[in-house]
């Protein structure tokens, strides 16, 4: 790792203070705990403590995470990448030998850094209130380690999606409405033909999910990981490409 890499992550990290990654990374959070639990509670089997099981909290948990990430996402890149347009960022990082493209390498470091450790966070906690409700069996850890890896991929990659975009354009409005329809897609993506969800990276956190009702029973699924993995390739790709044009740009 060069010295100008360093020293754009801990720009970023500094950067942070301000711009409420905070209060958005505990919506997120709680948003996904809260789905999980609304889907655990609603379902008729866990409100009798003998036939409680850890599928109800497996499912909302995905179900969480499909609805609340897209937005949020988006959220965090517009205001991590909007400082640099609003202060002639850009300019100032030139100044120090970072060219655009190092930063929004080092934005996506960053914030996949803080995105990891909300994920962990939420998961810890979920696992700890199902403990606290008394979940009879044991977890099953490695359908949820599967489940939470996968999902976490699918950010990463839609993370960058919006960094390069919120680098791009400098109307912020453009990328949280595409965080808004993105929500819309991975909330339908469920119910549609495999197909047609991997049209758009949204539509991968549908093969995330760690379990679903078939009939009246859940049951437990795991991700789809040639998919996510082709996904994981495309994005670092398509990253790749668009900030080492962004190297080349005259700031």
């Amino acid at each position: 790792m060069t010295s100008a890499t360093v020293k754009g992550f801990t720009n970023e990290f500094a950067k942070m203070r301000q711009l409420g990654v905070v209060p958005v990374g505990s919506a997120l959070l709680l948003g996904v705990l809260g789905l999980t639990m609304i889907a655990a509670l609603g379902d008729p089997s866990f409100a009798e403590p003998r036939t409680r099981s850890w599928l109800p909290m497996l499912g909302g948990m995905s179900m969480g995470v499909a609805l609340m990430s897209p937005l949020m996402l988006a959220v965090l890149a517009s205001r991590q990448v909007d400082i640099e347009h609003q202060g002639q960022g850009w300019l100032l990082s030139a100044t120090s030998g970072l060219t655009p493209g190092q930063v929004c390498r080092a934005k996506l470091v960053a914030l996949g850094a803080v995105v990891a450790m909300i994920t962990i966070a939420t998961n810890v906690i979920i696992l700890g209130v199902g403990l606290a409700l008394g979940v009879p069996a044991p977890p099953p850890v490695g359908h949820w380690l599967a489940a939470v890896s996968g999902a976490l991929l699918v950010s990463l990659v839609l993370l960058a999606l919006h960094v390069v975009l919120a680098a791009k354009v400098e109307n912020q409005l453009v990328g949280l409405g595409i965080g808004v329809l993105g929500t819309l897609f991975a909330a339908f993506a469920s119910g549609l033909p495999t197909w047609l969800a991997h049209l758009a990276p949204w539509g991968y956190y549908a093969l995330t999910r760690a379990a679903e009702y078939q009939g009246e029973s859940v049951v437990l699924l795991l991700p789809s990981w040639p998919s996510l993995l082709g996904l994981a390739v495309v994005g670092g790709v398509v990253f790749a490409l668009v900030t080492g044009r962004l190297d080349r740009q005259e700031v």
